[in-house]
């Protein structure tokens, strides 16, 4: 069985190996050879990403069909009301597709988190929230889509876990391999 790699992608970073000449990309981070990502983070997105030297494996972490959930940390324009929660929990309603109910909750920020370089867009009279949010689908830029359809825009995005694998112990721009 192949090998994982965890990484925690900071913001900017092109999820692919191949240089744009704009965006730091992995081969910026990661020195290490045969590693292809299972799955992707948007550029303006933060935290795990994983990879794996096994196309199988890789193939198994991506399919929809395992479901995998993946949590994220998710910081907010406003704060959310009970309403706003329910609507994530049960699905929402997006122009292409509903999403499948997210488990989702309010959390203070979290303890571990790294300063954001660039800082967030901060308004100064619109208060900032933070949401745990598990899905279990991935569609393009689906956590953002779902916030924003309840009237809670996405600043800062983090994904903290996928499956079993997490953050933990991860600096940003860091990674470790571990046993699949």
């Amino acid at each position: 069985m192949g090998r994982i790699l965890l990484f925690n992608k900071p913001f900017g970073v092109i999820c692919q190996f191949s240089r744009d000449g704009l965006h730091p990309t992995l081969a910026d981070y990661i020195p290490v050879p045969d590693f292809y990502p299972a799955g992707r983070l948007d550029t303006d997105s933060e935290g795990l990403l994983v990879l794996t030297d096994d196309g199988q494996l890789q193939h198994r972490i991506t399919d929809p069909k395992h479901k995998l959930p993946k949590t994220y940390w998710v910081q907010v324009e406003g704060v959310p009301d009970e309403a706003a929660l329910e609507k994530l929990r049960r699905g929402v309603e997006l122009p292409d597709f509903t999403t499948q109910p997210a488990d989702v909750c309010l959390i203070d920020e979290p303890a571990s988190l790294w300063p954001r370089n660039p800082p967030i867009r901060e308004r100064k009279n619109i208060p900032t929230s933070w949401l745990e949010m598990t899905i279990r689908e991935g569609k393009n830029r689906q956590v953002r889509r779902m916030t924003a359809a309840v009237g809670l825009p996405t600043l800062r995005l983090i994904r903290h876990r996928i499956g079993e694998w997490t953050l933990e112990g991860l600096e940003q721009g860091t990674w470790k391999i571990q046993s699949p």
